[in-house]
């Protein structure tokens, strides 16, 4: 029998429905994220270049760039960066796994930032694959409840599959502490490209990605609204790159990230 979505079968009372209604809490009308805190926060950011041979994993050259830039945008919006060269999955797992244990009672918000070869759902530490559920689900609000209601930004930089693109012409939780919020809430996953494709990264300049992030973030991190920032890097990657590879096959190429938001307010870096 259909139901609706309170889970009572269409063919009952209208009396019984209405006893039954959702609970009409006042709910806080707050659009952004608070960041009325010490401390923006910590960043977290794992950059593996160097893979153990038994994986058949290539040097990722002009990942440190990446880090580089990363590291230097991330402390000037203010956050308290910490870069993790060349780690194993077990070791990922420890770092992430100790983050989330932390008390960021005084924090506004958290991020990670992921730098290694990859597959779909897939982060590699240098000896080997990690689940990405595994690592961002440390953060859950049932799990890491000092982050709960506040946002959790994770960027990765990596592979997602094989596939070639040709291209085409053409409430607050601080002011109502009794308020029920999914667990899954406020999380931001900003992958560098779309599933199943490649993910392309110069070996001098590092990847299209994060380059244009941080290119975006240090121009408009202190005026726009975090969607509005990562459309610009989604239109930066999507125009201004293209591969160049002495392999036609992988030459004139292009990539477009892939944004997945599960934010509840709109999230900007400075008041």
């Amino acid at each position: 029998m259909e139901t609706d979505n309170t889970g009572i079968s269409v063919g009952q009372t209208a009396a019984a429905l209405e006893a039954l209604q959702m609970d009409p809490k006042p709910k806080s009308h707050e659009l952004r994220y608070s960041l009325r805190y010490p401390s923006m926060g910590h960043c977290i950011v794992i950059n593996n270049k160097n893979f153990d041979p038994k994986t058949g994993l290539n040097v990722r050259n002009g990942t440190e760039a990446d880090a580089d830039r990363v590291k230097s945008v991330f402390e000037q919006l203010g956050y308290e960066v910490k870069v993790f060269n060349d780690q194993t999955a077990a070791q990922i797992k420890h770092v992430l796994g100790s983050a989330a244990k932390e008390n960021h009672s005084q924090c506004a918000s958290f991020v990670c930032v992921l730098l290694s070869h990859g597959d779909e759902g897939i982060f590699f530490g240098t000896d080997g694959p990690v689940k990405l559920q595994t690592l961002t689900s440390m953060f859950r609000g049932d799990r890491c409840t000092s982050l709960a209601g506040k946002p959790k930004l994770f960027f990765i930089q990596g592979c997602r599959g094989t596939d070639l693109d040709g291209g085409v012409e053409v409430d607050s939780v601080q002011d109502n502490p009794t308020e029920k919020i999914p667990v899954e809430a406020d999380f931001l996953y900003a992958y560098s490209t779309a599933p199943g494709y490649y993910s392309w990264r110069s070996i001098f300049n590092g990847s299209c990605f994060i380059q244009s992030l941080c290119e975006m973030m240090s121009k408009y991190g202190t005026t726009l609204e975090l969607m509005h920032i990562l459309t610009r890097v989604n239109h930066m990657v999507a125009l201004n790159f293209e591969s160049s590879c002495n392999d036609p096959r992988f030459h004139g190429k292009k990539q477009i990230p892939y944004i997945v938001t599960m934010l509840t307010k709109e999230m900007y870096f400075r008041p």
